[in-house]
């Protein structure tokens, strides 16, 4: 590859299908960068980098192509991109001459949406495996009649609750052949497995499959938006959840589990391995918990980071940025993990492992994976309290807040202006002149990373940040409104889902769907990534 500051085209399209350890970031916001991206991009937006690397590309060392639009850009952004990274110790940066511009000026394929290979995949298994698939239609027709059916409802619990489909239970991804045998001890039931749209419908059927349940399993084509679409009623606010196996249950999931290990040749590493991998300097592991998020903060290993099976096959990109990287996945009893290992094998990330015995005989850290911000200096901070004082009493007062546009629609401080953080100094030279100015982001955190911003490029600013974020000002019982009136650029830094749109939410349903089955044949033509069929 080059060895000078920029990577072309040619080059790139060589090492996207080489066995090194690379990392290819597109710095754009999420919005912009669904709209056209290189296929195997993370999207790492420069907003939120420092909060987003130390996860996805752990190794100062890595080789990191760094990408964003080009011309007219010039590599703005991936400049700045680079000139941070340098500063929180990494080495060995590249930025991609002229961006997805010239990519495209070379004829070479790009692709829009969000969670790109994963959403390809889907579409792979279900033609390639020939899923068995129900439609909206037919299965409300089965309901209607009394049939035995057992839906299962395949994301977590959060997107559960905010609509399913009638009698549908919660059973995110990973659990379902972990707990499905208790679900359906008759063979006569039949089960259906949804989403919102078709990927972790078609994934949760196939798993279902491949571990040799007895029942007739079939997935919901199209998901609650296929539900939808059709005409029919959702329900909302449900909290159907599967409970944990029984023994029996737990017996059947780990021989259906032993099977898909034989099948699809999913390795095991023990303790001594994992340790000598650990100390590994030339290679970048990633150790993932694919358990549920509770049984994670309850105990996990150290080093560990939480990737609930079902999510980190359908959106493996949030999860890892290193390709061809070591990836140790790690559950209690080996169900999750080598179902889990299974799929990302069938993607095509070769070094997958599941830890033998998992977290059994560890000494385990509790609580919530908090990721390491890197680069968070101090910040003079304002609390709550005096925050609305200041606001209340009429002073030259003004709160900016780097939420996400989605986020802060929901909900933000009467009176707050948005910007993204990539924008902040553009924003602010087109508003009034304030005296202060507060910055606050959900917790915090990102506001900090861009008061040290404003401390370089706007030194004579008075600048503070709300002590624990919009969270803190919620908890002490302040007002907050809702609604976009305060933006200060387009709201294109975050990709709304179909049902997040305001307007012509059918049509944007039907779009998406639409976009997920021509993604196979896109994959294909672009030839940079290859899927795995196992007979």
């Amino acid at each position: 590859m080059s060895t000078g500051k920029f990577i072309d085209c040619t080059d790139l399209h060589a090492l996207l299908g080489s066995a090194e350890e690379f990392a290819l970031l597109d710095v754009r916001e999420q919005g912009i960068f669904c709209k056209e991206h290189i296929l195997q991009a993370n999207c790492v937006p420069l907003s939120h980098l420092e909060l987003l690397i130390d996860d996805l590309v752990p190794h100062r060392n890595t080789t990191i192509i760094i990408s964003d639009g080009g011309p007219p850009n010039s590599e703005s952004m991936a400049q700045r991109a680079v000139a941070r990274l340098s500063a929180l110790g990494y080495t060995n940066l590249r930025i991609l001459f002229g961006g997805t511009h010239s990519w495209r000026e070379k004829g070479l394929m790009l692709f829009s949406g969000v969670n790109v290979p994963s959403k390809a995949f889907g579409e792979f298994v279900e033609h390639n495996y020939d899923t068995p698939r129900i439609s909206a239609t037919e299965l409300h027709d089965r309901m209607a009649r009394g049939e035995r059916l057992r839906i299962v409802d395949s994301r977590p619990f959060t997107e559960y609750q905010r609509m399913s489909i009638p009698n549908g239970i919660d059973v995110p991804g990973a659990e379902l052949v972990h707990r499905i045998f208790d679900l359906v001890p008759e063979p006569d039931v039949d089960v259906v497995v949804n989403c919102a749209g078709r990927t972790r419908s078609i994934i949760g059927a196939q798993s279902l499959i491949n571990a040799g349940v007895s029942n007739r399993v079939m997935a919901l084509k199209d998901g609650t938006m296929g539900w939808k679409l059709a005409g029919l009623e959702l329900e909302h606010g449900q909290s159907h959840r599967a409970d944990a196996p029984s023994a029996e249950g737990l017996r059947d999931a780990q021989q259906a589990a032993q099977r898909v290990a034989q099948r699809f040749n999913v390795r095991r590493i023990d303790n001594d391995r994992l340790s000598a991998w650990r100390n590994d300097n030339g290679r970048t592991l990633y150790i993932l918990d694919v358990r549920t998020p509770e049984e994670f903060q309850a105990g996990h290993l150290p080093g560990s980071r939480p990737a609930p099976g079902g999510q980190l096959v359908q959106a493996t990109d949030e999860y890892i940025a290193t390709r061809n990287s070591r990836v140790v996945l790690v559950d209690d009893n080996g169900i999750r993990a080598t179902m889990t290992a299974s799929w990302l094998l069938q993607m095509g990330w070769s070094d997958v492992y599941v830890l033998d015995g998992g977290i059994t005989g560890h000494a385990l850290q509790n609580g919530e994976h908090i990721p390491n911000v890197l680069g968070l200096g101090p910040a003079d901070l304002v609390t709550a309290a005096d925050l609305k004082a200041a606001l209340d009493s009429g002073e030259s007062v003004q709160v900016m807040d780097l939420a996400s546009s989605l986020e802060y629609r929901d909900r933000h401080i009467p009176g707050a202006w948005w910007s993204p953080r990539s924008r902040l100094d553009s924003a602010l030279a087109v508003q009034p002149a304030v005296g202060l100015l507060v910055l606050t982001s959900p917790d915090g955190r990102l506001a900090q990373l861009a008061a040290n911003d404003l401390s370089i490029v706007r030194p004579k600013q008075l600048v503070r940040v709300l002590e624990g974020g919009t969270q803190a000002w919620i908890e002490y019982g302040l007002p907050i409104t809702s609604g976009l009136d305060g933006t200060t650029s387009a709201t294109d830094d975050v990709w709304y889902k179909p049902y997040e749109h305001r307007e012509a939410v059918a049509d944007r349903m039907q779009e998406y769907l639409d976009w997920e089955v021509a993604l196979v044949e896109q994959v294909e033509a672009d030839g940079t990534m290859r899927f795995r069929y196992f007979e």
